[in-house]
């Protein structure tokens, strides 16, 4: 595929942008179901309506596509993590549905684990850490809002902390299933109690 300068968005009708987003859809579809590396030129226009040369059009290369279609894929799972914690009220228990809620993704479909961690590893072997650091930094700011929120002492230390833990979590429970006890080792780390 040839490198170009990736068309911007002020410079598409309303119409491109549609195809656009249509391509990233598809994108989208072929990494859910059969991960980073099946997520080819020809998936993406088999799993879409538009030709190859349209993802040419759109995309200087594939590198830019998938980054666009993890990153859907990321404000999707943003949006579960803000709709568990908005279900309640009390700060602590909108913080313990919102790491639950992590950790129910992960349970419920473990080939997003394997996709995320695929992700990232090809993403920083090719020097591109810009997209894993925004969602790094995405994923923090929802816990550090939540635990600033209990309230908790240095909430941005606490929510890094989570976080890490959290991925250590996601990489466990994909090889040995759940884990019920995870409780009190995130009540320890963020310094929120268990709701009883």
């Amino acid at each position: 595929m040839t490198v170009r300068s990736p068309l911007t968005k002020a410079k598409l009708s309303p119409n491109q942008l549609e195809k656009q987003r249509q391509i990233i859809e598809a994108a989208r579809v072929v990494l859910a179901r059969d991960g980073l590396a099946a997520c080819t030129t020809r998936a993406v226009e088999e799993a879409g309506p538009l030709a190859k040369s349209a993802i040419h059009y759109y995309f200087s290369d594939m590198d830019e596509l998938v980054d666009q279609a993890m990153a859907q894929h990321l404000q999707a799972f943003m949006d579960r993590l803000r709709a568990a914690a908005a279900a309640h009220e009390d700060p602590s228990r909108r913080f313990w549905a919102a790491v639950e809620e992590f950790l129910g993704i992960f349970a419920q479909m473990p080939s997003t684990a394997l996709l995320w961690f695929d992700y990232w590893i090809d993403a920083t072997r090719k020097g591109r850490v810009e997209p894993i650091d925004r969602l790094n930094r995405e994923v923090t700011a929802i816990y550090e809002e939540l635990l600033a929120a209990v309230p908790v002492p240095e909430p941005q230390l606490h929510a890094e902390a989570l976080f890490s833990c959290l991925l250590g979590l996601i990489v466990r429970q994909t090889v040995q299933g759940p884990i019920d006890a995870l409780r009190p080792l995130i009540s320890q780390i963020c310094a929120v109690d268990v709701p009883s």
